[in-house]
């Protein structure tokens, strides 16, 4: 048996929850959308006027963007592969570019009497 003062099978806040103590719980709808995968998501919005109802939402079960058609979902994001620097420096770089700077550097490198 554990000592001291604590009161067992109680936490800060703790206590009947009702909507006495809570207050009325705003006017609520549940919208579906749909991924691509025929996932169905349905969360709940607020009944208030002027709220905007977003026509994607991300499916929590596979991530991809589901919207409110269910025979036109939203296509999945296209994700790209990683590229490293060297990568993109390939792309803006020609080999003979590539080959022009390099003989530059080793040319600074010698002037300075840091390499032969």
């Amino acid at each position: 048996m554990a000592g001291g003062n604590a009161i067992r099978g109680s936490r800060v806040g703790a206590g009947p929850m009702g909507e006495a103590e809570r207050g009325e719980v705003a006017p609520r709808v549940h919208i579906s959308f749909w991924c691509s995968n025929g996932h169905e998501t349905r969360p709940s919005f607020s009944q208030e006027p002027g709220l905007v109802i977003p026509e994607q939402w991300d499916c929590p079960r596979c991530g991809f963007p589901a919207g409110r058609d269910q025979d036109n979902p939203p296509a999945p994001v296209k994700v790209e592969p990683y590229k490293t620097h060297l990568a993109y420096v390939k792309e803006r770089r020609s080999d003979v570019d590539g080959e022009a700077i390099l003989d530059e550097a080793l040319g600074s490198l010698r002037d300075r009497g840091l390499i032969q």
